[in-house]
Parts: structure tokens; sequence; C-alpha cells
């Protein structure tokens, strides 16, 4: 009988500790007391870019190091451009070839080409005047009885042949002066445009194999050393630029309501500067289950939705894989 009290008081000491593991945090926080329930654990995440050749070929140059820094327009590498530089070469002359032929064709013949006719026509007309001459002196003889009718039939046979070459002379000069038909222009400008698409292609792959950085960037990683084959679209270099990193945190499922994109947040994270500001650019549509590598504040939080959030000019650069802790809500700046 002597041992019930202190059965009792046992048994009281043991509600009390059950109702303080499962109740008492919830109260603390509703009195203010205890853990701030609205700080949200997360990480930061880089955004890296993937620079990879569209054709596949051997690693020449590579100017830059893991963990190096490049500005933008910076060459990053170089594969073998003997084969590219070649295609150009060879695009760039069916280019002139076309360009030569349609220009060409927009003017008539040359000067020389045109003197030429000239000359002609001028022998055939001096050739013709002597023939009328003779024509008119065999049809004074064949009135008299002096010649045959067929001398003056070879007469006049001579001044038509003479007038025909004479006419024919003048239309090539007059065709020598014009430019080619419509059509036949249509089609050589059509050529032209052609091979100029087929030069900025060939100078487009050109430029793929020698790539620059599209912007200021950290040099993550390099996937490639000097003197090894690059298989077509593999990567050999990933940069990550200072501005391409988001935090990634996680929200209960009674908090994520007041997550909105657009939102401003505040974050802190170790050796970082006070103030720290992000604007939330995603809210997960679907609830999981609390990653194993973030421990929540609260055991009894199970379901959490992912959101993300872009740093607002941090001071510092943030490094991927930082922690961070979210500490409140704001409203849409």
């Amino acid at each position: 009988m002597k041992r019930a009290p202190f059965v009792v008081i046992a048994v009281l000491l043991a509600a009390m500790l059950v109702s303080y593991v499962v109740w008492g945090e919830r109260m603390l926080a509703l009195l203010g007391i205890g853990s701030d329930t609205s700080t949200y654990l997360g990480y930061v995440e880089g955004e890296t870019s993937l620079i990879a050749p569209p054709i596949a070929g051997r690693l020449l140059e590579r100017p830059v190091d893991r963990g190096s820094s490049v500005k933008k327009g910076d060459r990053l590498f170089v594969i073998d451009p003997v084969v590219a530089r070649a295609e150009v070469a060879r695009a760039e002359a069916a280019l002139a070839e076309a360009t030569a032929r349609y220009e060409n064709m927009l003017t008539g013949k040359r000067q020389e080409e045109q003197d030429v006719v000239r000359g002609q026509r001028r022998e055939v007309e001096a050739s013709l005047a002597l023939a009328e001459i003779e024509l008119k002196r065999q049809a004074q003889l064949l009135e008299r009885a002096y010649t045959t009718r067929q001398a003056y039939d070879q007469a006049d046979a001579q001044v038509r042949q003479l007038r025909s070459r004479a006419a024919s002379l003048a239309a090539q000069e007059k065709v020598g002066d014009l430019a080619a038909r419509p059509d036949e222009i249509d089609a050589a400008r059509a050529l032209v445009v052609q091979n100029q698409a087929n030069v900025d292609q060939a100078k487009k792959k050109l430029d793929d194999l020698m790539p620059v950085a599209p912007e200021d960037a950290l040099v993550e990683n390099t996937f490639f050393n000097v003197g090894e084959w690059v298989p077509a679209g593999s990567p050999v270099i990933s940069l990550l630029p200072d501005f391409r990193v988001k935090l990634r945190f996680f929200v209960p499922e009674e908090d994520v309501a007041r997550a909105r994109p657009g939102n401003e947040v505040s974050f802190t994270c170790d050796s970082c500067p006070s103030g720290l500001k992000a604007t939330i650019i995603y809210v997960s549509p679907r609830a999981e289950y609390t990653p194993p590598v973030i421990y929540s504040q609260s055991a009894r939080t199970k379901l959490v939705f992912l959101v993300e959030a872009r740093p607002t000019k941090p001071a510092m650069p943030l490094q991927p894989g930082l922690p961070v802790a979210v500490e409140s809500f704001g409203t849409a700046p």
C-alpha cells in the first residue's frame, strides 16, 4: 500500500511527459514561446550551362580550367576545325560563282564583244552598198540585152542576202545591250540566296566548334582534356553564372498558401551578410515527404511543398549546396 502513491506519481509524470511531447511544442508556438515555426530549411542550387559541340571531333584547345572564371566572349575550347573551314571555303566559292553569274545576267555583253558585232555589221553594210550598185548595173545591162538573166538574178540574190545579214547583226547588237530574260535573272538570284544560306550554315558549324562564353561565369567542371575525342553533343565544359543560382526550400502544407510566385522572402546562411532577400519563382503543385537531408523543425510535419526563389542581387556569390534558412514571407514587391 505504501507503494501506491509512488505509482500514481509515476503515472502522472509519464502522462505529463507524453502530453508535452505531443502538444507542448504546439502550445508554446501558440503562446509565442519556443521555436520559430516560420523558418524553413533548404539549400542553394546552381543552374549550370553545359557547353557541347554539335559535331564530333578531337579537342585541340581548352584554355580554361575547372574553378577559373571567364568573361563573356572568352574562348572556351576548340574542336579540330579543318573540315569545317574547308566547308566554309567551298560554300564561299560557290557563292562567288553564283553572284558573278547573276551580275553578268544583269548587264549586256562586254563593250569589246559589242564592238566586234558592230564591225561585222559595218562590213556587211559596205558589201551591201556595193551589191546594190552591181544590181542596178545588171538591171541596165539586162534592158539593153548586154547581160543574161542569170547574172541579174545572182546580183539580186546577193543584195537580198546581205540585207538579211545586216538586219541580223543589227538585232544581235541590240540584244547585246540587254540583260538576260527575267526568268533567268530570278533563277540566278535564287541560286545566290541558296549559296548565301550554305555559307551561313558552314560558318555557324565552324563557330560551334570554337564556342565562347555566353556570359560571365565560373567554370564549374571540365569533362575532356586536350587530345581526346569528343562525341557530338557531349558537354566539354559546364558554366555556372553568378546569377543562375536559386534557393530550394520546403514549406509545410499549412503554410504553403502564403508562398506565391513574386513574393519576397528573407533568408540567412552561414558566413553570409544580413538582409538577404529572394523572390519566389516556383511553388510545387504537389506535396511530397520531407527529404531525409532536410531536418524539419517539427517531427510531426510529414508533407511539405517544394518552393524555389531567386536571390535578389546577393552581396556575395552563393555556393551551390550551401544550407539556407528562409525566415519569413513577404508580399510581392
